[in-house]
């Protein structure tokens, strides 16, 4: 178990004059509010928050942040209260520990939501001070360390969370061996047998590549010293999950992965390693499309380095990084860097294109509601991107691998990209799907009457442009929402002889929006026209309000007509909490009262029944679906299609069509066809009034000479 001593000094030693007292103040605080807690381990709770502020020392990170990771579970698992923590260790802490705390005193609907929230809050926090994710990295790094004491479910559910966010946000912070280190835990939780397979392979061949990685030391230190660089070169096995997955991208096995080894040769100017690349090349084939320029286009989290792959000096291929010590220090720390302790003090600046990234994000998710809408958004902004482009000026802009045109036109402006009609990349016209390359001089062709398309959706990479997109459908759908909800009512008015002139503007249509509780009379008709709200239940509330036309058509002519609108009115269903709904039968699997079923809201024609098991509504949008009762109908019938299998034999249809009959039902409709196998398959049909006649028919229809299967449709 790690010691205060063991945090304090390793603090002291790269800052020597560190004022130690916040970290053993808060780590006596912390004893006291955790005292008789005890992990799932059988280890004191204690050793976890020792265990996160050493991790915390580990990457050099100053005294406040450090005393965080020491309180940071206080709020949430014990009775401290953000009050006393404030005046304890002041404001600045307490930031960092409410960030980190989770929101387990709220209540949700679905776990996603939870998790939703709290990465939300997580990245709201770490916007104003980037320390909150630094101490929740180290929080969640020491967990999956001790994730084995969790049960099975419970592994992989905290393995994934991992996998999807920190492992993601850790590489785009440019903390890499924190990023590394999640990757090959969740790795061996979530998949274990290839982990081990790829432990045992690698463990088989240590003592060979081992004195690969001094030959290739050696003739690299020669060849250098020649040229008077004197580098620092170092050479290590990959990591378990990035040869992961490479084996899963080139559908590979363990022991075809060749190229396990990566070397990184560290110089003192940016000049030695342009000619570092050179003189690698000089000696080894380079692989064509591996070579990648990280010093003149930095990624967004400031790494810099020149990687290149090149075939070996004995056919094999291995990957080498070469850098500057500035730049190895900002790959192997990344953001944390900045809060390293300087002579005279603390550096907490930190460049503001490092930090833009968080705050787009949070700009761009604040209006995502939806849970698993915000988390996918997450992780597409989170996961690496590759893709750098230049604006017609030189400007570079950064994309996920994969991005298109439209992704380019939303990062200049949401105006230019619902106005984006066409694209050139390098000079030359180009489809919105074509899928952007590094170096790409990416210019966006506008037009007044351009306009966002749905399938753009399935283009774009970015969630500033998922999110654009959709708003922009979301609207354009209430517009037609709006105009299907005015006509529907228009024709129940017409239909009930009355007059409303100006049904935007009606006074009394305002009155009836706001007594549904509708913000405006827009509101209520696009949800008329969703389905969501019956033209029936606001004429009844509008009708005394508004004057009756003079009745036409009053005679027998009129009232065959009322009698045939009642007639097709679904009588045997209510929707639950609904009242006078517009409602109709599907014809897709033709519901029976006694069966199963649920309402899909359709887009201006009211409610739609379906069985449950109705294919049609198996893969729709579940909050389209509201659920629907059978109540006792009027005399009515319901159509169902039985398909009845025969041995083929002159007068079996006479005997099915008799048995119908028999048990009060009506055929409206009958046919036979015969297969080749010499078999009937005859269609029947029939008129039903509820699933009990419907069960009645079919054993008696079983039961029929040469009868094989009965099935309804």
């Amino acid at each position: 178990m790690i010691r205060l001593n063991d945090i304090t000094a390793l603090v002291l030693s790269y800052h020597p004059r560190a004022d130690i007292q916040i970290i053993e103040k808060a780590y006596v605080y912390s004893a006291k509010v955790h005292q008789g807690q005890v992990r799932l381990s059988g280890e004191p709770y204690l050793s976890h928050v020792m265990e996160t502020a050493h991790i915390l020392a580990q990457m050099k990170m100053d005294v406040v942040c450090i005393a965080a990771g020491l309180l940071h579970d206080t709020i949430e698992d014990t009775n401290a209260t953000p009050d006393e923590i404030e005046r304890l260790f002041g404001a600045e802490a307490l930031r960092i520990v409410d960030g980190v705390t989770k929101l387990s005193k709220l209540k949700f609907n679905s776990a996603k939501e939870r998790q939703a929230e709290n990465v939300r809050k997580m990245i709201l926090a770490m916007s104003t001070d980037i320390r909150v994710i630094l101490v929740k990295l180290a929080d969640r790094l020491h967990n999956m360390r001790t994730l084995g004491f969790q049960p099975p479910e419970k592994q992989r559910r905290i393995a994934e969370e991992t996998l999807d966010i920190y492992a993601p946000i850790a590489g785009r912070m440019g903390i890499h061996w924190i990023k590394s280190s999640l990757e090959d835990l969740c790795l061996y939780y979530l998949e274990p047998d290839i982990y081990e397979n790829i432990q045992s392979t690698i463990a088989q061949r240590r003592d060979e590549r081992d004195r690969f990685i001094s030959d290739v030391i050696e003739i690299l230190s020669a060849k250098l010293k020649e040229h008077d660089i004197k580098p620092i070169i170092k050479g290590r096995h990959k990591h378990f999950y990035s040869i992961f997955r490479k084996m899963k991208d080139q559908n590979l096995d363990v022991s075809q992965v060749y190229d396990v080894l990566a070397f990184r040769i560290i110089v003192d100017t940016v000049r030695d390693c342009y000619a570092v690349l050179g003189h690698v090349h000089s000696m080894w084939k380079p692989v064509q499309g591996r070579i990648k320029d990280y010093i003149s286009v930095p990624k967004q989290n400031m790494y810099q380095s020149l990687h290149t792959t090149v075939i070996g000096p004995y056919g094999q291929r291995m990957e080498l990084q070469i850098r500057t010590w500035d730049m190895d220090k900002v790959a192997e720390e990344g953001i944390a860097a900045h809060w390293r302790y300087k002579e005279g003090g603390v550096s907490g600046t930190v460049d503001e294109k490092q930090l833009g990234w968080v705050r787009q994000l949070m700009e761009w998710q604040q209006n995502l509601k939806d849970p698993g809408q915000f988390l996918e958004s997450v992780r597409m902004d989170l996961f690496p991107n590759d893709v750098y482009v230049f604006t017609p000026k030189g400007e570079v802009k950064e994309f996920p691998m994969g991005a298109t045109p439209v992704d380019f036109a939303y990062s200049i402006h949401s105006e230019v990209g619902e106005r984006c009609s066409g694209a050139k990349v390098n000079g030359r016209m180009v489809p919105l799907r074509y899928k952007l390359k590094n170096g790409d001089i990416v210019e966006i062709i506008t037009s007044p009457k351009g306009h966002p398309s749905k399938d753009w959706l399935g283009l774009v990479k970015t969630s500033r442009a998922k999110t654009k997109i959709r708003q922009w459908v979301q609207s354009q759908e209430r517009e037609e929402s709006i105009r299907l909800g005015k006509e529907i009512l228009e024709k129940y008015v017409q239909q009930e002889h009355l007059s409303i002139p100006n049904i935007l503007k009606s006074d009394v249509l305002v009155a009836a929006a706001k007594e549904l509780s509708f913000r405006s009379v827009e509101d209520l008709l696009a949800q008329i026209g969703l389905g969501r709200a019956s033209a029936r239940q606001v004429l009844s509330r509008i009708r005394p309000k508004i004057e009756t036309k003079e009745e036409k058509g009053s005679g027998f002519v009129s009232k065959v007509v009322d009698l045939w609108r009642r007639r097709r009115d679904p009588a045997g269903i209510e929707v639950t909490g609904v009242s006078d709904m517009l409602v109709r039968y599907a014809q897709c699997c033709h519901p029976v009262p006694g069966d199963r079923v649920v309402g899909f809201i359709t887009r201006g024609r009211g409610v739609s029944v379906h069985r449950e098991n109705c294919p049609a509504i198996i893969d729709s949008v579940p909050e389209r679906l509201v659920p629907v009762n059978w109540v006792p109908p009027r005399d009515e019938v319901f159509p169902v299609i039985l398909r009845v299998t025969s041995v083929e034999r002159k007068g079996v249809l006479a005997d099915v069509s008799a048995v119908i009959t028999q048990k009060d039902a009506n055929i409206a409709r009958a046919e036979i066809q015969t297969t080749m196998d010499r078999k009937g398959i005859s269609f029947f049909t029939i008129e039903v009034k509820n699933t009990t006649q419907l069960q009645e028919i079919t054993a008696a229809i079983k039961k029929v000479k040469d009868v094989l299967i009965v099935e309804r449709l």
